[in-house]
Parts: C-alpha cells; structure tokens; sequence
C-alpha cells in the first residue's frame, strides 16, 4: 500500500504527539523511541530534530559510561545544529545546542573547558536575543557566569588572554544570580533552576539564601526527567551547608 504525503505527515505528528506524552510522564528513554521513529520518518523535521536532541541530553546526563555519555552529547550537538539550520529563528534549537556543549564541556579538564564556553554563551545568548524571556537559556547563561568564575584565577587568565576569551573577563556572580534568578521566577517549580540559583548563592558568599533555594529545590514538584537526582544534590549540597 502507498503511504501517502499527509499520511506520512499525520504518522510523523502521532509519533511527537507521544513522544511528549512521555515527556510529561518522565519517561525519556520511551519518548526517545518516538522522537527517533519521527526523526526517521521526517529527518528535517524542526521539532523532531530539537527534541531528540533534548531527550538524549536528558538521559545521558547521569549516565557513568564517561565515553558514551560524551559521545551522546556530541551526537545531541550535532542535532541542535541541524534543527538550527532548518530554522534559525526559533530558540529551542539555540537552547539545545547550549546546553549540549555545557554537558560535553563538563566532561574535560577545566582547562579544556575553556575552550567551549565561547560557544556556549554565543549559543545560550542566541536563544535569549530570540526569545528574552526563555528560562532555560537564561539558566544556561547564568551557570555560564558561575562556570567562568569557578575556574581558578590562572585558568581564566589564560583564558581571556590566549584563547580569545576576553568575555570571560565580563563574567561576574552577580551576573550568575541575576540570570538565574530570572530563570527562577519564570519557572518557580523547576528544582533545576533552584538548584542551580542555590549553589550561586553558596559559592558567592549568601548562605541564607542558598539554604532557602536548596530548600525549594527539595521541596518543588517532580518534572524533570532528572529531578530525583537534582533533589539528591540539594539535599546534599543542603546537609553540607549546615
């Protein structure tokens, strides 16, 4: 039987339609299924492409397989900019691909890690010019404040004078905890957004008000696929604080 063009087209839309069922169910690795069946079926498909690339960002995040984790971050990368490609103008693929070169950087030396953080904050500020108000990409932002400045003096100053990093003299905490903040106050549930406002916090110095996110990290709703693991880390980060 010939499949037809809008059959093709309704198969493609059934497949994300419950690939973000599962989504919302926390169930990655099933929606990964349906994202990748979409993908196949329309391998330029916008929402195919940035999905696919979010969900294998999500599963492989605590995945201990330092190799492989690395190489599904790559391959995460790799489709951002393909969805970025077929539609530069929207910021989830700008977001995606920031946050796939986040988690690759975290695998190296810190160092190393230098070297990805241009593009990082080209892409995280992308998403932010398109869409001023995207949570993720201001959390990304500001984690990228709090990156640059977690790394040693001498680090930073190799940084900014031999590798063409002169942003990183811009970066700041109080940068770090404006933006994510911001991120903060537009999803006041997402325990990844206390988490991370809360370890700004910590390390620059306010720790009454890194108890209280460590706290709303604890206590925020489970949404994200790896919010039981960002909850360990708050309760942990929280017991050490004390």
């Amino acid at each position: 039987m010939t499949v037809t063009s809008a059959q093709a087209q309704r198969s493609v839309a059934e497949e994300l339609a419950a690939g973000e069922r599962e989504i919302v169910a926390r169930k990655p690795a099933v929606a990964l299924t349906h994202f990748e069946a979409a993908l196949a079926m329309a391998p330029n498909n916008y929402h195919a492409l940035w999905r696919t690339s979010s969900t294998l960002i999500d599963i492989s995040e605590f995945d201990t397989d330092a190799k492989r984790r690395k190489a599904t971050f790559v391959r995460a990368g790799s489709l951002a900019r393909q969805a970025i490609a077929v539609n530069p103008n929207d910021a989830a693929g700008h977001f995606h691909l920031a946050r796939a070169l986040g988690r690759e950087a975290l695998s190296v030396s810190a160092r190393e890690r230098t070297k990805y953080a241009l593009d990082v904050r080209e892409s995280a500020l992308r998403a932010i010019a398109i869409d001023s108000l995207h949570a993720g990409a201001l959390h990304v932002m500001g984690r990228w404040h709090a990156e640059v400045m977690r790394l040693n003096g001498v680090t930073r100053m190799i940084a900014k004078t031999f590798m063409g990093g002169k942003v990183f003299g811009e970066a700041s905490w109080r940068e770090a905890v404006r933006l994510l903040e911001r991120a903060a106050a537009a999803e006041p549930n997402r325990t990844v957004h206390q988490l991370a406002l809360a370890q700004v916090y910590r390390d620059s110095g306010d720790r009454a008000k890194a108890r209280a996110s460590f706290e709303a990290a604890i206590k925020a709703p489970l949404f994200d696929a790896n919010d039981e693991a960002y909850k360990r880390e708050a309760r942990k980060d929280l017991a050490e604080l004390r």
